[in-house]
């Protein structure tokens, strides 16, 4: 079925949802990792876990908004999601150390 430019924008944005979703997911796993610590083995079957999890909703979403066909703008729409969210992660820890850098060079002059 050939959908129209704007249901393809629809479904990218969808897509972009997905993406960032699935990126704060792990970043929520990562955080819990960092508050109780594992060893490689548990950590490596949460791994397994999660990316199958992550797999089946990225495929349900997939299906769902494509009607079962495999588009690459979906698959685009999950990366730049997924890459939007990561810069995102970024920027407040980039803002915090440069204010604390400027902060202490500001306390030596002192």
């Amino acid at each position: 079925m050939i959908l129209g430019i704007g249901a393809e924008s629809g479904v990218f944005l969808y897509a972009v949802l997905a993406g960032v979703s699935v990126l704060c997911a792990y970043r929520i796993l990562m955080m819990f990792r960092k508050l109780v610590r594992h060893n490689l083995i548990i950590t490596g079957v949460e791994d397994v876990i999660f990316w199958i999890g992550a797999s089946v909703y990225i495929f349900r979403k997939m299906y769902e908004t494509t009607y079962g066909s495999i588009r690459w703008f979906f698959v685009l729409g999950i990366l730049c999601g997924a890459g939007t969210a990561f810069l995102l992660f970024r920027l407040p820890g980039k803002i915090c150390a440069k204010t604390k850098k400027s902060l202490e060079k500001y306390t030596k002059k002192r």
